[in-house]
């Protein structure tokens, strides 16, 4: 009995590391946009174009946000929508914005003490930023109203390649590991990186992308299924619950998640 058991743990893992996640399309829309930050529960889209920021709701006029001192924002972060933050590498700055993209607090890091020089910053809880120190080459948890680091990580050995967080946790794709850490600073896991150019997170769930293929990681397990992907030009991607949002720089496509 004992080995029976054992083959048939063996076979259920394999068929499990080896199943499909389908696509079901649900709509297309036209839209012209450099590069797309976000799509919320509620179908507000946050966009690029140019050096302006825009946030396009289904119910009220679209509203932008630029600075002509900083130029074109190297990443936006959306995830709290009352504090939006811009980031310009050029300039080692973020811009935190509200709701309304109005300026609500400017952190210069070429004027803390000690420096800091910044290449990757996502949204902390309260008033936070996770910010890659590239001096240091080490994951802080800054506050930006106290200008104290509230945490810090070990130091990473690869190129950083992507950041994302929640209030919870945070995401650092390098080229080496992708590291999830608490929002205390400690590790909780570290994943191969097995070709992954790109990823995106949503509740705690993730869609990992390598040149050819997309992959689904659940919160619940540590199984890593394929995704039937469409022959489509994709240039982004976007997680929204189950939704996965797919620009191809001229329509934006929306699929649900067929998870089994």
């Amino acid at each position: 009995m004992t080995l029976i058991r054992y083959i048939f743990l063996i076979f259920t893992s394999m068929v499990t590391a080896q199943s499909q996640i389908e696509l079901t399309p649900l709509k297309a829309s036209m839209l012209e946009a450099d590069q797309i930050i976000a799509v919320d529960n509620f179908e507000t889209i946050y966009y690029i174009k140019g050096n302006i920021l825009y946030k396009k709701s289904i119910d009220q006029p679209t509203i932008n946000y630029s600075n002509v001192q900083l130029g074109f924002p190297t990443t936006v972060n959306t995830f709290n929508p009352l504090k939006i933050n811009v980031f310009y590498q050029d300039f080692n700055t973020v811009i935190i914005l509200d709701n309304r993209l109005a300026e609500i607090f400017k952190i210069d890091f070429n004027t803390k003490q000690p420096y800091k020089n910044v290449s990757h910053i996502a949204t902390g809880y309260d008033n936070t930023l996770w910010i890659f120190n590239q001096d240091l080459q080490q994951l802080e948890l800054y506050d930006y109203k106290t200008d104290k680091v509230r945490a810090t990580t070990l130091p990473i050995q690869s190129r950083v390649i992507q950041l994302t967080s929640d209030y919870n946790y945070c995401w650092m794709l390098t080229e080496n590991f992708l590291y999830q850490y608490t929002y205390f600073g400690s590790l909780i896991a570290k994943l191969p990186n097995k070709g992954y150019t790109s990823f995106a997170v949503d509740n705690e769930n993730i869609i990992l992308k390598t040149a050819t293929e997309f992959f689904y990681k659940s919160k619940k397990d540590e199984n890593i299924s394929t995704i039937e992907m469409p022959k489509l030009l994709i240039n982004q991607f976007l997680l929204t619950n189950e939704t996965l949002y797919i620009y191809d720089s001229e329509k934006l496509q929306t699929y649900q998640l067929k998870i089994n």
